[in-house]
C-alpha cells in the first residue's frame, strides 16, 4: 500500500514543486526596468512554462501514462532545443526533474496495470 501511496503522490508534488522553481525565472522581469504593461506582458511570457507544466498535471492526475509520454518529452525536447547554449547544470536543473517526474508517471501506471491485471 506504501508504494502505491508513493507512485500516486510522489510525481504530483515534484511537478507542483517544479513549477514553483521554473516560476522564480521569470521574477527576472521586474529588474528590467520596464513600464507596468510591458512587465506584466513580460511576466506572463515568462510564466507560459509554469501553464504549460500545469495543464499537463491537471490532464496526468487521472491519466499517469500522459504524466509519463507529456514529462519524458518535455526533458527531451529542451535537451535538444537547448544543447551546447548552457552549462551542463542547467540541462540537469531543467531536464532532469521533468525525466524524473515522467519516470515516476510511468512506474506508477505500470503499477496500477499490475495491481489492475491481478484482480
Amino acid at each position: 500500500m506504501k508504494v502505491s501511496l508513493l507512485l500516486l503522490w510522489l510525481p504530483r508534488v515534484l511537478t507542483i514543486l517544479f513549477a514553483l522553481f521554473i516560476s522564480i525565472f521569470a521574477l527576472d522581469v521586474f529588474g528590467e526596468g520596464l513600464g507596468f504593461w510591458k512587465t506584466v506582458t513580460a511576466l506572463l511570457i515568462h510564466l507560459i512554462p509554469t501553464v504549460v507544466i500545469l495543464l499537463l498535471l491537471a490532464v496526468a492526475w487521472r491519466r499517469d501514462w500522459v504524466g509519463a509520454i507529456a514529462y519524458i518529452s518535455l526533458g527531451v525536447l529542451y535537451l535538444v532545443i537547448a544543447w551546447g547554449r548552457f552549462h551542463w547544470s542547467a540541462y540537469a536543473a531543467i531536464s532532469g526533474p521533468l525525466l524524473l517526474i515522467g519516470l515516476l508517471f510511468f512506474l506508477g501506471w505500470l503499477y496500477r496495470a499490475k495491481l489492475d491485471g491481478a484482480s
